[in-house]
């Protein structure tokens, strides 16, 4: 039996993982969790709740997800870029420390947490992923644009939580590839109000997006361990 957990399984692209881990059949166990919660047929799926921002919640999520044995994979796919009283910053002017830190927290912070709980429950026998969805834009070397102050450093300190946990854990978890996950452009609501400076052949829906991801995931190895890398295999440099 193989089990995953999804974090934020109620987003487009936290669905799309799960429902597609979930057809490969009964010998694959889905913890799908998220904040308010989603609807799926497939009875391998067992839904759950979680709060990034509460660490009680992200302890007895990691709990639930390996009480029948540890885990195989765990996908990350949470994050904000905007929200109705929130909007990435065009200039310095528009830095709040509010909007700093209720970015990072979700970006950053949570996803700390959750390796936190999470990647101790990964098996060690054999190889083991976790996977967070960061962004090409977390990049410091890519970034020739500049603006989206919050979402930039937030994304770019993810990648270094990612490094830093993958030195940490490979001196125990032998097999474990702890990476980012860069999407690509993904029809969504984190980027319904940009998509009008994407390319339509560069917009993404999410069950695209996921299959691509998990065709990447399963040909990395330790040795990628602690990289960035995007839906079609290419590695993001820092």
């Amino acid at each position: 039996m193989k089990q995953w957990a999804i974090i934020g399984a109620s987003g487009a692209i936290g669905a799309a993982f799960t429902r597609q881990l979930a057809v490969q059949g009964e010998a694959v166990r889905v913890y799908a969790f998220s904040r308010r919660g989603t609807r799926f047929e497939q009875p391998n799926i067992i839904q759950g709740s979680i709060d990034l921002t509460d660490e009680a919640s992200v302890r007895e999520a990691a709990a639930m997800a390996s009480e029948e044995g540890a885990l195989d994979g765990v996908i990350l796919a949470t994050g904000i870029l905007h929200a109705d009283d929130l909007a990435p910053e065009k200039s310095l002017k528009d830095i709040s420390a509010e909007s700093f830190a209720r970015v990072f927290a979700m970006n950053t912070i949570g996803p700390a947490l959750v390796m936190k709980h999470f990647l101790p429950a990964l098996q060690r026998e054999e190889k083991a992923v976790f996977a967070a969805l960061s962004a090409r834009v977390g990049s410091i070397s890519d970034n020739y644009l500049g603006g989206w102050y919050a979402y930039r450093a937030s994304k770019a300190a993810l990648n270094m939580l990612i490094k830093n946990a993958s030195i940490e854990m490979a001196r125990r978890y032998k097999q474990a590839v702890i990476v980012g996950l860069h999407p690509g452009t993904v029809d969504s609501p984190l980027s319904k109000p940009f998509q009008a400076h994407v390319a339509p052949d560069h917009l993404f829906a999410a069950e695209y997006s996921a299959s691509r991801m998990l065709a990447v995931l399963e040909k990395l190895t330790p040795a990628d361990s602690g990289k960035c890398v995007a839906y079609d295999g290419a590695e993001i440099l820092p």
